[in-house]
């Protein structure tokens, strides 16, 4: 059941609960809450001003499908489950782990009734989780919901063109055992595991390097992994300038998930292409990333892989070079940062023209390693935690 829940971070599902897709209503009272704010599968940015490991404050809307006159005022409750999550899916919760969980009464809100109301919940990184919301009428049970799996973790915009999309030979899997790698998926409104072919607007369909990204994230940092792709293959940074499409897609899908740790930008080869300078590139990406952050509201750290080499298109070691260096200047500037060097993956890494003409499926690996190798030593330190949450002045 689509909503649009008004006044909160974005757009979003209502979750009702019912015997559909391993989520099943509580065996109490008999009425549904529906639940907004918060959809199964997603992944929230934990608090990036905080020392790890942090956590992360959520704001959801309840309602009950129907409200029964009642001679009191009722009181809103909830309570954070471990989620069980095994072969990619949801298991029930046992009721001998759930009995033990106390209740926590939700603070109260001054619009709230006692159909509806707005709460905040703080919830600890981690994850997954399985959120339940009960009402009460004195000591009865008048009302049930919950959602399930959510997580508090780290979260990653992903930008640039072909080889940050699913042009790639392999289409990889999630391998964490507790699938704790999801990504947005902006057609169908919804956060799902993060499989191949991620749900990228150009709609390529082999395979990406981001399936393993995260996994060696999740496994690192222990923590759940949110991904949101707005990648477009063949793009130059020219085409990703403040104005044009490219460009406000990024905008939106930043405004539309709020906070997330980084941009990580996996694009150059298009510029080697249209013989870009040194100095052009380096104007490009200061517009593109001034503008996102004033749009967004703070201003993340971006992290720029050198992504110039693409054998079987061209031989321009000269032109390779000039976007290399540009990337060099870039870093030496707030917020940008080297990512990996994925040029260095050559030879039985790469594709032949029988491929998809990207990275093999060993390639993708070693892509992904380089990408978490660069991310993950980065996440927590105190110029992570200062330039991820640098307010933009106006």
């Amino acid at each position: 059941m689509l909503a649009l829940a008004a006044g909160f971070r974005y757009l979003h599902f209502v979750v009702v609960i019912c015997f559909l897709g391993g989520l099943s209503p509580l065996a109490l009272g008999d009425e549904t809450i529906e639940i907004s704010g918060i959809q199964p599968w997603e992944v929230v940015q934990r608090d990036i001003a905080q020392e790890q490991p942090g956590g992360a404050d959520i704001h959801i809307q309840c309602k009950a499908a129907a409200a029964r006159v009642v001679d009191r005022e009722q009181v809103w409750q909830y309570r954070i489950l471990d989620c069980q999550v095994s072969d990619r899916q949801i298991q029930p919760t046992p009721s001998a782990t759930s009995d033990g969980v106390p209740w926590i009464s939700l603070p109260a809100d001054p619009d709230a009734t006692n159909s509806q109301g707005a709460f905040r919940i703080h919830l600890n990184a981690g994850g997954w989780y399985r959120l339940e919301i009960r009402r009460l009428n004195q000591e009865n049970v008048m009302a049930t919901g919950a959602v399930e799996p959510i997580g508090v973790g780290e979260v990653f915009m992903i930008a640039g063109q072909s080889y940050a999309t699913n042009c790639n030979d392999e289409r990889l899997l999630v391998q964490d055992p507790k699938a704790r790698v999801s990504v947005w998926n902006p057609k169908t409104n919804s956060w799902g595991i993060a499989n191949d072919p991620q749900p990228a607007p150009d709609g390529s369909d082999g395979g990406s390097i981001w399936p393993p990204f995260g996994d060696e994230i999740a496994k690192r940092s222990n923590v759940p992994v949110g991904l949101v792709n707005v990648a477009v293959g063949a793009t130059s940074s020219h085409q990703w300038m403040p104005g044009g499409v490219l460009h406000q897609r990024l905008l939106e899908m930043g405004i539309h998930i709020q906070r997330f740790r980084a941009v990580l930008w996996q694009q150059g080869e298009s510029d080697v292409l249209a013989e870009t300078s040194t100095d052009q590139y380096v104007t490009n990406l200061r517009q593109i990333e001034k503008e996102a952050s004033s749009a967004w509201s703070f201003r993340p750290t971006w992290f720029l892989a050198k992504s110039t080499h693409h054998p079987t298109v061209y031989n321009n070691a000269s032109g390779e070079g000039q976007i290399r260096t540009a990337i060099d200047q870039l870093c030496m500037e707030v917020p940008f940062r080297h990512g990996p060097d994925t040029d260095s993956l050559q030879g039985e890494n790469r594709g032949d023209i029988r491929s998809r003409r990207h990275f093999t499926g060993i390639g993708q690996i070693r892509a992904a390693a380089l990408w978490s190798d660069t991310i993950h030593p980065w996440i927590g330190k105190k110029d992570s935690l200062r330039q991820s949450n640098e307010s933009v002045q106006p």
